[in-house]
């Protein structure tokens, strides 16, 4: 199995940290690293280089030789070597389930079986899913590469075996931010946080509902050519109109235009119009139905002036806000307030 964990960009991005992790893998078993780095194309002397980067593209065949000279695709981490093809046949023992919840579950309670240094786990609450590390074992110097190769090809398969980008809320770290921490967003996205409990990120639950959308050739294929499973690659979020939408209920006021709830998303705002457009709907719809959903809840349960409310749900003046909701909803404001509130919310109910 590939193990690119980076962005796959031109420009080096990925930290020396984690190249001198692997070296450490080497000194674990006493080989020389030195064929794995000229294989990479990086010079020795850079391994001292705090600040030096390499691309995805030079990590990924420095962690892949390593892997097979090693035979450990845990590169050392672990008191047992993972033999060549180990994560290979995790993704194939998920490859089967229902949907991608089962298929973490799987996932977690297959690597068990594999060492007993960490322990992953997936829990659901409040609509949020949380994947987590447990350590049971002290992982020394390699503990920073371990947590995040680990967390990060449960995503990476996460992504590809769905054929979507789950997209992250929160990432957190049992340590502290390190000097390369600005490699962190790249890596994850969502809010991080270091010096937490325990290794974790958490999504929306309802991902794992979606079904598989790979077989056993598509993983065939994807192993034999060592694609690298970032979750980058997987442009489409499945889920992003709900997120959306979500997101325009909650945080209004921070998501109040293209720009600022692109950045919540960790996209750019062409690249939300374009997967919005993808799904068939537009960020403007997105925004007047969650407005519309607002505007009605506070015609019936509240006595606020019609104006007020035009203001409080984004409109500009109460003449705008009548026209609008009586496009949306075939009736004024006030004939909706008085009366027509049940055959309004049926229309609403029926565009769910």
């Amino acid at each position: 199995m590939s193990s690119s964990l980076f962005k796959p960009a031109v420009r080096a991005a990925t930290p020396m940290a984690f190249v001198r992790a692997i070296v450490l893998g080497y000194e674990r078993y006493g080989m020389d690293p030195s064929r794995a780095l000229e294989v990479a194309q990086i010079a020795p002397r850079d391994l001292k280089n705090a600040q030096a980067r390499v691309t995805a593209a030079q990590f990924e065949v420095l962690s892949g030789f390593a892997m097979q000279e090693l035979d450990d695709e845990a590169l050392g981490w672990f008191g047992r070597r993972l033999p060549w093809g180990t994560y290979g046949m995790l993704c194939r023992a998920s490859l089967t389930s229902p949907n991608l919840g089962v298929a973490i579950k799987r996932w977690c309670r297959h690597h068990r079986l594999l060492t007993e240094d960490i322990a992953l786990e997936l829990k659901v609450a409040g609509g949020v899913a949380t994947v987590l590390i447990r350590e049971h074992a002290a992982l020394g110097e390699l503990r920073e590469f371990c947590l995040v190769s680990n967390l990060r090809f449960l995503h990476g398969y996460a992504s590809w075996v769905i054929d979507s980008r789950v997209s992250l809320r929160e990432a957190s770290f049992p340590f502290e931010a390190p000097p390369h921490r600005d490699a962190y967003p790249l890596m994850f996205g969502g809010e991080l946080r270091f010096g937490a409990e325990a290794a974790s990120y958490s999504f929306d639950e309802r991902y794992l509902a979606l079904p598989l959308q790979r077989d056993e050739q598509a993983l065939r294929t994807m192993l034999r050519r060592a694609l690298p499973l970032t979750v980058l690659q997987y442009r489409r979020d499945r889920l992003l109109g709900q997120r959306v939408r979500e997101l325009l209920r909650t945080r209004g006021r921070e998501a109040a235009t293209a720009e600022a709830l692109a950045a919540i998303l960790n996209l750019s705002a062409r690249t939300l119009h374009r997967q919005l457009q993808e799904e068939g709907v537009s960020l403007q719809a997105l925004k007047d139905e969650v407005r519309h959903e607002q505007a009605a809840e506070q015609l019936r349960r509240t006595e606020r002036p019609i104006k007020q409310i035009a203001l409080a749900v984004g409109f500009r003046n109460e003449k705008s806000f009548s026209r609008a909701f009586r496009t949306w909803a075939g009736v004024t404001p006030g004939a909706f307030r008085r009366g027509g509130a049940s055959e309004a919310g049926r229309r609403l109910a029926s565009r769910g």
